[in-house]
């Protein structure tokens, strides 16, 4: 078998509407069709081809580390990320530079899954 590609990432939330306002108002997510499944959630574009999926009814806190569970979304500038996170009044990490030069930034949604935000090369 051979994989063509990452398709979505499902992310199980405790308040729908919250996380919805954050993935859309904050972090300015186009949102996409969802069908019709017998459970409420939201789907976002990652991307080309990648998407988000908001599932709700989550009961338990998220056990989260930005090391060990995340997910990672490329930008072309580090600093234009920084002052967009600025602007929007989100709580992130400090920009910190990995080994291999690559620029990050950690910052948490409302139910504490990280996001990194990496620069691309």
């Amino acid at each position: 078998m051979k994989f063509l590609a990452l398709n979505h990432i499902a992310l199980h939330v405790v308040d729908l509407e919250k996380s919805i306002f954050f993935y859309q108002h904050i972090l300015e997510l186009p949102t996409l069709p969802r069908p019709a499944f017998d459970f409420a959630g939201a789907w976002f574009s990652l991307g080309k081809d990648q998407e988000l999926h908001l599932i709700a009814g989550r009961k338990a806190e998220v056990n989260a580390h930005s090391r060990g569970n995340h997910f990672a979304l490329s930008v072309s500038s580090i600093q234009e990320a920084e002052e967009f996170l600025l602007a929007k009044e989100v709580r992130y990490q400090a920009p910190k530079q990995r080994p291999d030069g690559v620029w990050q930034i950690f910052l948490q949604d409302p139910d504490g899954y990280y996001i990194e935000i990496c620069e691309t090369r």
